[in-house]
């Protein structure tokens, strides 16, 4: 069952900055699909926008259907009642986001109170349970932000998402500032949560390795659009668009000797939103670009039954048709 539908969606900032460019993504119910890219390439900008949280004065155009009802087009009120209810955002830097004059479970139990209607010691009584489901005892619900180490922090973030049992779950960036044991647990933690309450995952990472683990299927974005699109295995190991083999190859691989001692990196940065190139926004940092890449923008292309690649070098696949 298809639980979100992202149809041509376009994010302008106010000054003309493209942020995104025509995204087209889909997530059925209990998947995971990761979104990957360097920093400005509208990972974030999209999370934002599936939830409308981005500032006054943005352009939104486009379909972000939530069980089939559009977003986008929804009243305020209709928007407030989805936020935590239908879905929820775990954004990276939980020190950033909880309050610090609260106590952490206060600051669970308040979505419960506005969005469940509970009473005060029902709220704090779930607080507690949802700490405990997340690996925390529930008697931290008493302590503040500082209290807690950064991987407690990130659990209370999730236990916060998880708070009103909404069908889509955003996890921008949940684990950058954790050392790699607790990304590891963290990362283990949310595919648990994900399995056991079956609902959808978004996760949005610049590590194609971490979201390969972690996610069914993997959308590599550049210069606001998704550039490759697969099942997560396949892009991390066999990219199709030069850009998502430059993600893969920029990280060493455990156990090849060549990725480890020759890691490959990617000259440059992604191009101002306000300032793209003519053609493929890519072909000014491409090893393998051709002519018509400075002058021909490319869709994306359907290249097997699964995968599509804006690419090209890569063929559509006959069988299947292209993607536009």
């Amino acid at each position: 069952m298809t639980l979100l539908e992202v149809q041509n969606l376009t994010v302008t900032y106010a000054g003309g900055a493209a942020a995104v460019r025509g995204v087209d993504l889909s997530l059925a119910t209990g998947r995971k699909l990761g979104i990957a890219g360097e920093s400005g390439c509208g990972k974030s900008t999209l999370a934002l926008a599936l939830l409308r949280l981005l500032p006054a004065g943005t352009r939104v155009g486009g379909k972000i259907l939530l069980d089939g009802e559009d977003i986008l087009t929804m009243r305020w009120g209709q928007v407030r009642a989805v936020r935590w209810a239908g879905a929820s955002i775990v954004f990276q830097g939980a020190m950033h986001s909880l309050n610090a004059v609260h106590r952490v479970g206060d600051q669970i139990a308040e979505p419960i109170l506005l969005h469940r209607m509970a009473t005060t010691a029902a709220a704090r009584r779930k607080a507690g349970e949802l700490l405990e489901q997340v690996g925390l005892p529930a008697a931290r619900a008493s302590a503040y932000p500082h209290e807690l180490s950064g991987g407690q922090r990130q659990r209370v973030m999730i236990a916060m998402a998880l708070a009103c049992e909404p069908r889509l779950i955003v996890a921008d960036e949940p684990t950058t500032a954790l050392d790699v044991m607790i990304q590891a647990q963290i990362l283990r933690l949310i595919e648990q949560l994900v399995s056991e309450q079956d609902v959808g995952l978004i996760m949005i990472s610049h590590d194609l390795a971490v979201l390969a683990d972690t996610c069914d299927r993997l959308a590599v974005m550049y210069a606001g659009r998704v550039v490759e699109e697969g099942p997560a295995r396949q892009v991390y190991e066999d990219a199709l668009h030069p850009y998502a083999e430059a993600l893969s190859s920029a990280f060493p691989r455990i156990g090849d000797p060549a990725s480890r001692f020759a890691p490959h990196g990617l000259a440059g940065d992604p191009p101002d939103p306000s300032a793209l190139p003519s053609g493929c926004a890519f072909h000014p940092r491409c090893a393998v670009a051709l002519d018509v890449c400075g002058t021909e923008d490319q869709a994306l292309r359907v290249a097997s039954r699964e995968r599509r690649a804006a690419c090209t070098h890569v063929p559509a696949d006959p069988g299947e048709g292209s993607v536009t």
